[in-house]
């Protein structure tokens, strides 16, 4: 699963009210007031030195987390993230940024909370059925792309709810409707029991997973490296290899300075890896770099760009960002925000590069692959197609406290296309952890790319 971001994290709601101390702390001039975010189905409240959440949709009005005020249109979000809140073109328009995530949120100015909002919710199983099947209606884009009539779905499953209806009995009708989309950014979560799952024929990238393969990895590929370290946790690995290529492990993106470490945290773990590894020295006598993401389970989006900005001397764009934006039509989005990939202040490699993907490279793991694929100079995705889940993730809450996640955006290749369900696929094929891989002791996808990089 994608980490937590601000992107996801921030809308994971829960009812409670504003702290009585924040009450005489001033907002910044400008931003106060009521705002409704373009697409995400989010109204904000800001003001008292608070970013006040509300998860909405046409039936109902949830209020969520409070995120207090760190300086002028600043606010620390629950995650560790910044928040970040500016007007722009005039009072009633602004954007909303985190500095874990790409891309803005745009805000448009309400006169007032919205009347939904002011009235308590009612907590029975069947409003919280409906709020489920509500917002997944107006933001969740693949129906048509899945084949999935969601209204047959919920004629199906709602006459199974009734007042007596535990808690219990409601995340499984819950979750029997969301299997067949196999997506593995849609979870429904009561407690530490998460459903969730991954695309037929793929492995969730957890961490019995991750460990399999890292072990795999060293025995067989690293074995006689003449050098070899971990970084960010061990979340990151790096070997130089025979012949004068490099490789760069990439497990995730986040967790590098424990949990709910402050995203500079992250970005300063990070830093310091690439620092370590992409020397002048170094780079001199790189001949080529296997990027390894065929166990990445995903994270900061931006941490993805940060890598990409040490890969590239010219400025290009990495994707561009979208959102479903209307409740009724799910072919609008929000306007296109592409997210450029700006050359690092700092030494960097831009030889060629080669990038093992699988079925368990997932979100994060997805879209700084998608970062690699328009890049200035020679790049090669090697191994098998990737999970095929992209978007941020919107995390709900329901009135009788289970929470469910699903995504709402699209990342878009320069040409408009994008890889959601299917997954990026690779440019040369090769089998990634198979059962007679590891039998056989191969590792078919790294000796292509060792042997690629070579000539």
């Amino acid at each position: 699963m994608r980490t937590l971001t601000a992107t996801a994290a921030t809308l994971l709601l829960a009812a409670g009210a504003l702290p009585a101390a924040a009450a005489a702390r001033p907002g910044p001039p400008g931003t106060d007031g009521v705002w409704r975010m373009d697409g995400y189905g989010t109204v904000l409240v800001l003001g008292g030195g608070v970013l006040q959440e509300y998860q909405t949709t046409s039936v109902s009005c949830l209020k969520g987390d409070t995120s207090p005020q760190t300086g002028p249109g600043t606010y620390a979000a629950p995650d560790g993230s910044v928040l970040t809140v500016r007007t722009v073109h005039d009072r009633d328009h602004a954007l909303l940024a985190a500095d874990s995530s790409v891309g803005h949120r745009k805000l448009r100015r309400l006169s007032a909370v919205p009347a939904q909002c002011t009235r308590p919710a009612a907590t029975d199983p069947r409003t919280a059925f409906d709020i489920f099947w509500r917002t997944f209606e107006e933001n969740y884009p693949f129906f048509a792309r899945k084949g999935i009539d969601w209204h047959a779905v919920r004629d199906r499953y709602r006459p199974l709810v009734h007042k007596d209806t535990t808690k219990d009995e409601l995340f499984g009708i819950l979750s029997r409707m969301v299997r067949p989309l196999y997506d593995a950014h849609v979870t429904v979560m009561d407690g530490n029991r998460i459903f969730g799952q991954v695309r037929p024929g793929t492995q969730n990238p957890g961490p019995q997973l991750d460990a399999k393969v890292k072990k795999f990895v060293v025995a067989r590929d690293l074995k006689d490296v003449p050098y070899r370290q971990d970084f960010a946790a061990g979340r990151i690995t790096y070997a130089d290899l025979p012949a004068g290529a490099g490789y760069l492990r990439i497990s995730g993106f986040g967790g590098y300075a424990g949990e709910n470490a402050p995203f500079t945290a992250e970005q300063a773990e990070l830093d310091r890896a690439l620092d370590t590894v992409l020397t002048p020295a170094r780079i001199a006598r790189l001949q080529g770099l296997v990027i390894d993401l065929r166990i990445n389970g995903g994270g900061s989006d931006r941490l993805g760009i940060r890598i990409a900005r040490r890969l590239t001397d010219t400025p290009y764009t990495a994707y561009a960002k979208r959102a479903r934006n209307d409740p009724a039509d799910p072919t609008r989005h929000t306007r296109p925000e592409p997210v450029h990939v700006v050359p690092a202040d700092a030494p960097r490699y831009t030889g060629p590069v080669a990038v093992l993907t699988g079925g368990s490279t997932v979100s994060a793991g997805e879209t700084f692959t998608q970062a690699l694929m328009d890049r200035p100079g020679r790049t090669v995705r090697i191994g098998q197609p990737t999970q095929g889940v992209f978007s941020d993730v919107m995390v709900r809450s329901l009135p009788d406290g289970l929470l469910f996640g699903l995504p709402n955006e699209e990342f878009l290749t320069r040409t408009g296309r994008t890889f959601d369900g299917t997954g990026i696929p690779p440019q040369l094929t090769e089998p990634v952890f198979t059962k007679e891989e590891f039998a056989k002791n191969r590792d078919s996808a790294f000796d292509r790319a060792v042997n690629l990089l070579r000539r």
